[in-house]
Parts: structure tokens; C-alpha cells; sequence
């Protein structure tokens, strides 16, 4: 798939306005970002950039920021980025996450082995730690999950590590799909089920914990949707945004007789639990 990078220039150019401009880029099909000292990087798909629209979008932004583009090489620069930038991670003193190609690691309880590719889901991003996180806390033993937009599948490894009974694990993305049956298999976890494709999926099904690790807008969208396929007493836990979006998402959750449990922050990302 070929990329394009989009460079940005921030006016003025703070900690605050790079997270705001990233919050906004994450909501239109951005997927990965890198900084500099002057600029913020961001990489789409080349046929899903629209300038004008992304134009009109940072017009919107309560400061000045300029852009210009740069088609990349068509190889798979996720891939190349996760090979140097993706660093054994040990979360809560009791998961390592690393790569196949990593020689030095801490033991831990437990581990998770993850192919870097097209997929978002390493453990290196706050998002996903802080959903291990509230995983680890909880008795999952014989329990039935489902995974949506389960990117490498790390979280629906991550359950079927802790004892659940079968995990199902969806995502919009082919390479998702691929790279969750591919790194199920390079962890010896057999109780996943991938598939392609939305929450139009969940037909006839019901679960003890849903997780759903995506961003903000296709949270409020879908979250009635988990809720219809959530058992009583079960639990949703969400993240990929930030300590700001909270209010809204809690709330909605509120409407839907969603009880909040349990909240986790880093670097301004949140995930937080609800229960049935």
C-alpha cells in the first residue's frame, strides 16, 4: 500500500497543539505519526488524502497550522517504523510485549509476541498498555470476549492468555485480519476467531467483556451496538482518546445504563471500564 507523509508546521508550536492536531488527524484516516523538533509527521493511505478537506479541517484549529505532502515508497513503512522504534515493553510487572527479532527482555508471566506490520497494536502505544492493564485486574477465566477493531490482535492474545474461554476478534482491515491470525499462531493461542468487517457482524452473539480499542467517533457510533451483544454484568471497557473526549464518551455510556468502573490515564490517553 503506498503512503503519503504529511508534514505539518504548528504556530505556536507547543506539547498542547501537537496533541490537538493529533487527536483531530486521528479522526480522518491518519495512521501513524512521528514528530520532529519543528514539525509533526503524519502517514495515510495515498487515495484517502484530500487536501482541501484537510485544509478546511485545520481552519477549524484554535491555532495556525501549515502542511505540504510527500508520497512515500510503496513498502510497508509501519513495518519499518515498529522495527525501529517498537522496544520490549513490560506492562503492570506481568506482560512483556515484544517482536520475534528481539534478543534482550526481561521474564515476565506473561508473553505476548507480536509481528510489527500493517496493524496498529504493539503495546508500545498508551492506548493499548492501558487496555492490558484493566485486563490484567480482572478474572476472565472461561469467560467469552470479543476484540473489535482488534488491529495485531494483541488484546484478544492478551484474554486468551488470562483464560478465556474463545475470543472473537473483528476488524475493518485485511491487514488485521492477517496479522491477528498471524501472531495468534506465533503465540500458540487457538481459540480466536478473525474476522473481517463491522459491528453489522454481531448477529445472534453474547459476551462477558467486550474490548474496544479504537477512537472516539466510531466509540459513540457503536457503543448501543456493544451494549445490545453485552451480557448482564459483563464488561466493556474502551480507549483511543484523549482525557478530554471522557465526559462525552461516560455519558453516553451513561444513556445506555453503562455503570463506570474503572478509568486508567497516560500521556493524556484514557481507557476506561463500564459494566452492564
Amino acid at each position: 500500500m503506498q503512503y503519503t507523509k504529511v508534514i505539518f508546521t504548528v504556530t505556536p508550536d507547543n506539547e498542547t497543539n501537537r496533541e490537538i492536531l493529533t487527536a483531530y488527524l486521528s479522526l480522518v484516516d491518519f495512521d501513524m505519526f512521528d514528530e520532529t523538533e519543528n514539525e509533526l509527521n503524519a502517514f495515510i493511505p495515498s487515495d484517502r488524502i484530500k487536501p482541501e478537506e484537510l485544509g478546511n479541517m485545520l481552519s477549524e484549529l484554535p491555532f495556525h497550522a501549515n502542511f505540504r505532502t510527500e508520497v512515500m515508497p510503496d513498502i510497508n513503512w509501519n513495518k519499518e517504523w515498529e522495527k525501529n522504534y517498537f522496544q520490549p515493553l513490560l506492562i503492570g510487572n506481568q506482560c512483556l510485549i515484544r517482536a520475534p527479532f528481539h534478543k534482550d527482555y526481561p521474564e515476565s508471566k506473561y508473553e505476548i509476541i507480536i509481528e510489527p506490520n500493517m496493524a496498529f497494536g504493539t503495546g508500545n502505544h498508551e492506548t493499548t498498555t492501558l487496555m492490558i492493564e484493566h485486563l490484567l485486574d480482572l478474572d476472565i477465566r472461561d469467560q467469552v470476549v470479543l476484540d473489535m477493531g482488534c488491529g495485531t490482535g494483541i488484546l484478544g492474545i492478551m484474554a486468551s492468555k488470562l483464560g478465556c474461554r474463545e475470543v472473537t476478534a473483528i476488524d475493518v482491515d485485511s491487514w488485521a485480519f492477517e496479522s491477528t491470525i498471524e501472531n495468534s499462531r506465533i503465540n500458540n493461542v487457538s481459540n480466536i476467531k478473525a474476522f473481517i468487517g463491522d459491528t453489522s457482524l454481531l448477529v445472534n452473539r453474547q459476551f462477558d467483556v467486550i474490548l474496544a480499542n479504537i477512537q472516539r467517533n466510531i466509540i459513540l457510533s457503536d457503543m448501543e451496538r456493544y451494549c445490545s451483544v453485552l451480557k448482564d454484568d459483563g464488561i466493556l471497557i474502551v480507549s483511543g482518546f484523549y482525557k478530554n473526549d471522557l465526559e462525552e464518551i461516560a455519558a453516553r455510556a451513561s444513556e445506555l445504563f453503562l455503570r463506570k468502573r474503572m478509568i486508567r490515564e497516560q500521556n493524556n490517553w484514557v481507557a476506561c471500564s463500564f459494566t452492564k
